[in-house]
């Protein structure tokens, strides 16, 4: 409504704003701030800043950037990183501790591990025959045997492991590094997923929630990774660069008015921002994922595959300066092996030589110390057999292992039982290694936070504790 008599562009809101009712838009302003709210800096009359610019730490980083190898579907610690010469030893028996309350329907026998174990490295740390190239990449690996989730169930499991919550939907933790810190590179997405097809739950994983839609993850279906097409629609086809960047500025210059007079509104921020990282995208995100531009050698040492190539885009982000990239290792839940173990043969066979390539290729290029590499899925799984071959789901004990980025190379933190039921030695759950990942990238886990809904939310809630066992 416009006043009587007056200026016709003089609006109630802006005689509100100008009188007493100004000091309660500025009050609102200073709370909305911590929301990283446009209406505190419309207020001040000062421009919108980039949210996704690089931002300080809260203190020295031992890493920027991370690495997620994500093995969706449940990979077995058992038979994989925490060998146990016992459960062979009692292969066929029955548990002799009942009372071991794994959340799953039960039953079943021991079951030792049908693949071999072996030393490697100076280290001499033990790795399954699955995982032969990445056992020899043993002396720069952090192995935590002693991990714990609450829920072994997929979907709440793969929410905690991304988000810090069981129930959907929170921030994951890719949107809340690109929140915390940006990234370095403003022509590509901050946060990039890697899978062909979708993991169960799907985009809830790299969900932004309640974070400004610009820290959502852009998901790239490696399936098929023709760079033209790797991001459908990215290219304008109709217009000129100069053409498109004088339209985006008549367009910025229009919502930044539509703003300036209704207060925050996050979806239309969202959708300028989303404009903005198209427009510089379309440049440079097709020399990013163009991996024929590789050398013959280094194709050759990543090998054939989709996950493959996924690594070998990972390692292409991280030189780019993305701040994180997820891969997950294929569609659905593919280590979800109830039915046969053996399955874990192939699923290894297809990551093994990609995941030791990615460290020796980062390693090389001096970018593995300040890369935080982390490989692991949402639970592990039991020691007993479910069927006559299988293994059910497992949270009370599995193994994760980091790289790079901080951690001590050739180290085992924490321990199962000597069955591998439970992690009885230096317990890591899930929020402690949400922290810890914060924590190596410079961020206080307890001070990166975000008011929404009348409190300050933050990746691990009200828990977790840095896992300084882990840290060089």
């Amino acid at each position: 409504m416009r006043n009587q008599g007056g200026d016709p562009s003089f609006s109630r809101r802006d005689m509100l704003r100008k009188m007493g009712g100004g000091f309660g838009a500025l009050g609102l302003a200073s709370v909305l701030a911590g929301e990283g709210s446009v209406l505190s800096r419309v207020v001040a009359d000062e421009p919108a800043a980039n949210p996704l610019a690089p931002r300080l730490p809260h203190f020295a980083p031992k890493a920027k950037r991370v690495i997620f190898l994500f093995m969706n579907g449940g990979p077995s610690h058992v038979d994989t990183f925490d060998p146990k010469p016992q459960l062979t030893r009692f292969h066929g028996d029955k548990p002799a501790n009942q009372g071991i309350k794994t959340g799953r329907k039960g039953g079943g026998t021991l079951m030792g591990s049908p693949f071999s174990f072996q030393k490697y490295g100076q280290s001499g740390i033990e790795v399954s025959e699955l995982y032969p190239n990445v056992g020899k990449q043993i002396d720069d690996i952090c192995v935590i045997r002693s991990m714990r989730t609450d829920v072994p169930n997929h979907e709440p499991a793969l929410l905690m492991m991304n988000s810090g919550q069981i129930q959907p939907t929170r921030p994951s933790m890719g949107s809340w590094l690109t929140y915390g810190l940006g990234t370095e590179n403003q022509n590509l997405p901050g946060f990039v997923v890697l899978c062909p097809g979708k993991p169960v739950v799907g985009p809830q994983l790299w969900s932004n929630s309640f974070l400004p839609g610009i820290f959502q993850g852009t998901h790239i279906n490696n399936a098929s990774l023709d760079p033209k097409a790797v991001i459908p629609n990215v290219r304008n086809r109709n217009l000129t660069r100069s053409a498109q960047r004088s339209q985006l500025d008549l367009l910025a210059k229009m919502n930044g008015e539509h703003l300036e007079g209704r207060g925050r509104d996050p979806q239309l921020e969202a959708r300028i921002e989303s404009l903005e990282m198209a427009f510089r995208m379309q440049f440079e995100a097709q020399d990013a994922f163009d991996i024929s531009q590789e050398s013959a050698a280094t194709r050759a040492l990543y090998g054939k595959g989709e996950f493959a190539d996924a690594c070998l885009i990972a390692r292409r982000l991280a030189e780019r300066g993305v701040r994180i990239s997820q891969i997950y290792y294929g569609n659905g839940q593919p280590w979800d092996d109830h039915a046969d173990i053996l399955n874990h043969r192939n699923h290894a066979a297809n990551s093994d030589q990609p995941i030791a390539a990615l460290l020796i290729d980062l390693k090389s290029r001096g970018l593995l110390e300040d890369t935080l590499v982390v490989w692991g899925g949402e639970f592990g799984r039991t020691p007993t057999s479910e069927g006559s071959k299988g293994r059910d789901h497992h949270s009370l004990g599995f193994t994760m292992w980091l790289a790079g980025g901080g951690v001590k190379g050739g180290h085992v933190h924490g321990a199962t039982d000597e069955l591998g039921f439970v992690a009885i030695e230096d317990k890591v759950h899930v929020h402690d290694l949400h922290a810890t990942i914060l924590h190596l990238l410079g961020m206080d886990h307890e001070r990166l936070t975000y008011r929404y809904s009348g409190r300050d939310f933050r990746l691990t809630d009200v828990h977790g504790e840095v896992v300084h066992g882990i840290i060089a």
